[in-house]
Parts: C-alpha cells; structure tokens; sequence
C-alpha cells in the first residue's frame, strides 16, 4: 500500500521555529510511523496452505474472526479434500503466524466453470494492512493458472468495508440478491441482521480487472440521482420512490458507514437498513440493474457508502 505523507524525511524538515516546531514533530512521527507500517507488511508472506498445522490454524482463524462455534468451522478434513480436489487454500503469514487467508473450490455458474471463494478472513489487528485484496490477487493468479477465467463469491451487503474491497479494489459486478443466504439462524455475531447476500461475479482477465490489480485506479462515470435507499442524518434508512429512482440507465442504493456499530447503538434502525436495502436491491435487479461499482462519501460531515448500479447484463463487463 502507498502511503502519502506531508515530509520527507531529509535535512531541513526540523525547522527550530518555536511556532512550526510541533507541526514538524508530528509530521515526522507520522513518517516514522508510515515507514513502520511499510516495514511490517513486508514481512507479511502470501503462500500455500499445504500442512496439517496451517490447516488447524485456518479452523482457530474463522472462529477468531466471526465468532462462529466449531459445528460452522469448516474442518480440516474438507479443506485437505477440496485442495485435492482443485480448491485453492491461500495464506497470509507473519512469520510462522497465520493472520489470514482466502479458501475455495471449483463450481458450475451457469453451465459455466468458475471458481466459488467460500471464505476470506484476517485478523483484526493486521488489516490495515491490505491483505484482503492481496489475498484475492494470488487467488486470481491460481484460478487463472487453472484455467478459470471467472470467479464468484458472496457478501453481506450491508458490510461497506467489504463493499468497498469487492466493487472499488477488485472490480467485481453483480446481479443476484439472495435472501437468508445462510438461514434464518444466524451463528455468528456479525450475522445479527440477518444473512442476506449479494452474489458477485468477478471476471478474472477483464480490462477492468487487469487495471485494478495492476494497482491503476478504475473508476465508473455516474450521474447523480435520487436513491432508491439513502442515509438520514440519524443514520436511519429512507426509501425513495422505486419509479423515480430507477427512472434512467443509472441508479444508486446508499448504505451507513459501520453497520455494526449502528446495531449496538440502534439494533431496531439495523435491521430496518436490511429490510430496505433487501427492497431496493430486489426492485432495482428485477428492473434489470446490475451493482457496477461502491463508492464512499461524506455529506455534511457524515460517512456513508454508496452502491453504483447500471442497466445490462453483466457479460460486458467480462471483456
């Protein structure tokens, strides 16, 4: 990850102007700090998972991570079968320590031969340190070794930070909305709004693809309207007119900028934003709209995220 930073750390920064003297202090502490940062990811190493002792690692990772009980784990015993059976199983390792990893197997979409990730997971303490997208760029390098030219998985779509990796870091599109993906039930803590699902597809050897991975930044022409959902100024959810909304080639579904921190503070406006989101992304699909894109935004001091959709199928995106 690129980091940018107000100094450089070069003769002249420390200026003994009694007024200047703490900016300069701060400005270099952040260097120092960022310099840390670069340090300490170059120390972080994507390879195979390929071992007993990793595998066990893998079933500690998901219960960390989600907080789900050992009968969700998905066990040692299917991963060692998957693998051998084409899946791919990548970790990221600081040092001897398993910090994340990406996991899934082949799959039929459409008659199609894809690659299905069924999980991807990092410490909480490493993930400033972008390992979910380097993650999913060597699972891409594996699939495509394999022959596969596309891959699927699903996410929660109320989860911006994952929207944000999925749409804006990888390049992926979607056209399915799957309601209580998982069952009514959920396990895990971070399911408590139900576990409803977009289902992406991402099209390994695009253009679009090919740009983001090679770190060059895609982004997507678009029009500003009315959305379908948006974001009030109490964080709670306000469904627009589906007519209005869905009135030209483009559209758009906003979203709050921490979903979960919203259900410990307001569980009851939580679950109205999956309610209304599971409205809009019907209406919209239905209509014949795909989600191209996510962008996050400020207004009047408030973060949220906004999902970007537009008209057609999601087979021009594949080129």
């Amino acid at each position: 990850m690129r980091h940018t930073s107000r100094c450089q750390l070069r003769p002249g920064n420390i200026r003994l102007r009694p007024r200047l003297l703490r900016f300069e202090i701060c400005d270099l502490r952040s260097e120092i700090l960022h310099m840390s940062s670069a340090a300490e990811t170059s120390e972080i190493t994507i390879r195979n998972i390929d071992d007993v002792a990793q595998m066990r690692a893998v079933e500690d990772l998901q219960k960390e991570v989600w907080g789900i009980p050992d009968l969700d784990v998905v066990p040692l015993t299917q991963l060692v079968a998957a693998r051998e059976a084409g899946g791919i199983l990548i970790g990221a390792f600081a040092g001897s320590t398993l910090v994340g990893f990406v996991y899934g197997f082949p799959a039929l979409e459409h008659d199609q031969l894809a690659h299905h990730s069924h999980m991807l997971a990092v410490k909480p303490t490493y993930r400033r340190f972008d390992l979910g997208r380097r993650l999913k760029l060597a699972q891409r390098e594996h699939a495509i070794a394999q022959g596969f030219r596309l891959m699927t998985w699903t996410f929660d779509p109320l989860q911006s930070l994952n929207a944000y990796l999925n749409f804006t870091k990888l390049g992926v599109v979607s056209n399915r909305y799957l309601r209580d993906f998982y069952g009514e039930d959920p396990s895990s803590f971070l399911h408590k709004t139900g576990t409803d699902r977009l289902w992406v597809s991402w099209f390994l050897e695009s253009d679009r693809v090919q740009r983001l991975a090679s770190g060059v930044v895609s982004e997507i022409e678009f029009a500003p309207g009315s959305p379908l959902v948006q974001v009030e100024a109490d964080d709670s959810p306000r469904r627009n007119t589906a007519s209005t909304s869905l009135a030209n080639e483009q559209a758009s579904i906003e979203i709050p900028a921490d979903i979960n921190s919203l259900h410990q503070q307001k569980p009851g406006t939580a679950l109205r934003w999956r309610e209304d989101t599971r409205w809009a992304f019907t209406e919209a699909i239905n209509a014949g709209y795909l989600v191209a894109g996510f962008v996050r935004e400020t207004r009047e001091k408030q973060r949220l995220g906004k999902y970007l959709l537009r008209k057609g199928s999601k087979q021009i995106w594949a080129v």
